[in-house]
């Protein structure tokens, strides 16, 4: 069976330096990601070294200032590096995507102190984040969350105002004292900081503030990763504080502002999550090109049936209108105008996208794809995990209809 080679996809990019960009991380993913994706995910490594040879070549930090080791890109291209990414292999692109939400709550909420003391390393130093917002009992529910800090010395605080347990007035300064577990936690257990969402008050959205904890802080430790259908390369562990101990430097943004941080970051996030499901599928669809025009059936490549044919192009058409979707919400974004509904609707679209053209391709191989010889079952796989994670779709619609038809009555 002849090999065709993939072609490369036609990017409209705003300026040279954007170009050039792609070009490097192609070829980074075609020499040092994509030979070794099978592999390694079958046998469950996690590529830390390609995420530090990402972070030397300045890819990290893409979509943060330049001030502080970022790349000041605007997400129209950070969004098509991750989309590269993942088609080399999902492990890697999701990678990106993860340490780039780590680092959304410092970028963009934290003073300039703590920007110019940890930005630097997180941007471009080889550090390696995760998000902590899920915790066992609370999923799509995040505002109910159980995670605790708590002021050293009993203090403890209620949406922005001091609340001592024991009378008199609390002090600024000080330490957090974090306890409490979080789970499917990308990076967890390998990550070097942990953006961590905790309750620092009461019930509800307002009592949760957010944090930078160091990963090799004294009672934080993580279990087993989970063992998973897909993305085994990628692990994910619940994450456990056990009294970890922090300065309130370390406290992102003002005391009960975490949740807002938390769902400003999840909008940026989710079109991370958009762009990696396109690179899965176009990965797919390449793959199902490649073997439809070189498998033989009947005296002639199967591609040559109208069944198949139409499949491809349905497959094609579906990748290109998600990709079209992703970057008009990245461009709502680097307008600075709103893009929540655009980014719901944009991971959406494109992981269900992904889900079905997976499994087109899978069809399309028949019995081949179906075994672990071609890469097809393994984007399937996958795939799947992209349906679910920072939101499912089913919050997405939700997301979207009350931007359509208000919030839901009571």
């Amino acid at each position: 069976m002849p090999d065709r080679a993939p072609q490369p996809v036609d990017r409209q990019l705003p300026t040279d330096e954007a170009r050039d960009l792609i070009s490097l991380v192609r070829d980074i993913a075609q020499r040092e990601i994509a030979p070794k994706a099978a592999e390694e995910e079958d046998a469950g490594h996690f590529p830390r070294e390609v995420l530090t040879l990402l972070s030397e070549s300045g890819l990290l930090g893409l979509p943060y200032d330049s001030e502080y080791g970022g790349g000041d890109q605007p997400y129209e291209v950070y969004l098509q590096v991750l989309e590269e990414l993942a088609a080399a292999r999902l492990t890697v692109g999701l990678g990106v995507s993860v340490h780039t939400l780590a680092c959304h709550a410092l970028a963009n909420y934290g003073t300039k102190e703590q920007q110019a003391e940890h930005l630097p390393d997180m941007l471009g130093g080889g550090l390696l984040g995760a998000y902590c917002l899920s915790e066992p009992s609370s999923g799509s529910d995040a505002a109910s969350l159980r995670t605790k800090a708590v002021r050293d010395g009993g203090t403890f605080r209620s949406g922005g105002t001091s609340r001592p347990e024991a009378g008199g007035e609390a002090e600024s300064g000080g330490d957090w004292v974090i306890t409490g577990t979080k789970a499917w936690i990308t990076h967890g257990g390998v990550a070097d900081f942990y953006t961590v969402l905790a309750r620092t008050g009461g019930e509800g959205a307002r009592g949760i503030t957010a944090f930078l904890v160091p990963g090799d802080a004294e009672g934080l430790s993580a279990a087993a990763p989970e063992k998973k259908m897909g993305m085994k390369g990628s692990p994910t562990a619940q994450v456990h504080f056990d009294g970890v101990r922090i300065p309130d430097g370390r406290r992102i943004g003002d005391e009960g502002q975490g949740f807002a941080i938390a769902l400003s970051a999840l909008d940026s996030g989710r079109l991370g999550i958009a762009a990696c499901a396109i690179g899965v599928a176009q990965a797919a669809l390449d793959e199902a090109v490649a073997y439809a025009t070189g498998r033989q059936q009947f005296g002639r490549p199967i591609a040559d049936f109208q069944g198949l044919r139409f499949m491809l192009a349905d497959m094609a058409t579906q990748i290109e209108a998600g990709r079209a979707l992703y970057l008009a919400a990245a461009r709502l974004r680097d307008a600075g105008r709103p893009f929540a509904k655009q980014a719901a609707m944009a991971k959406l679209h494109c992981t269900d996208t992904a889900m079905k053209v997976t499994t087109d391709a899978v069809q399309v191989l028949g019995g081949y794809g179906y075994t672990a010889d071609f890469p097809a079952e393994r984007f399937m796989r996958e795939a799947k995990v992209l349906q679910i994670v920072e939101g499912t779709n089913q919050i997405q619609r939700m997301v979207i209809a009350r931007h359509l038809a208000g919030p839901e009555s009571r």
